[in-house]
C-alpha cells in the first residue's frame, strides 16, 4: 500500500474526511521529503559529472544573459539622459532666443555703470 495512492486515514472515527485529507496530504508531503533527502545524499555521494557539466553550462549562459542585461538596462539609462540633456539645451536656447526677441536694436543696457548699445 503506498501513502501516495492510498488515504491511510479514510474512515478513520476520530478524525473529519476534511482532518484526514489534510493528514494525507501532510504524509505524500513526508514522503517526497524522504525521497528527495535519499536523492541528495546520493547525489553528494557521487556526483554525477554530467549534471555538473549541464551546470557549468547553464552558469555560462546565464551569466552571459546578465551582462547582456546589465548593458541594455545601462543603454536605456544612457538613452535617458542624452533625452533629458537635449531637452534642457533646448529649453534653455529657446530661453535665451526669446530674452534676445525681447530686446529690440538700439536699447541701451546698463551693465556695472556702463551703457552698452544691442
Amino acid at each position: 500500500m503506498s501513502i501516495n495512492t492510498t488515504n491511510p486515514y479514510a474512515g478513520h472515527p476520530q478524525l473529519s474526511p476534511l482532518e484526514a485529507e489534510v493528514l494525507w496530504e501532510y504524509a505524500k508531503l513526508a514522503d517526497k521529503v524522504k525521497r528527495i533527502t535519499a536523492l541528495v545524499r546520493q547525489t553528494l555521494d557521487k556526483p554525477n559529472s554530467r549534471l555538473l557539466e549541464e551546470l557549468r553550462e547553464l552558469e555560462k549562459e546565464m551569466k552571459l544573459v546578465l551582462t547582456m542585461y546589465r548593458a541594455a538596462v545601462y543603454n536605456v539609462t544612457q538613452a535617458e539622459e542624452m533625452r533629458e540633456a537635449e531637452r534642457e539645451a533646448a529649453a534653455a536656447k529657446a530661453a535665451l532666443q526669446e530674452q534676445s526677441r525681447e530686446r529690440s536694436p538700439g536699447t541701451n543696457w546698463e551693465d556695472e555703470g556702463s551703457t552698452i548699445m544691442y
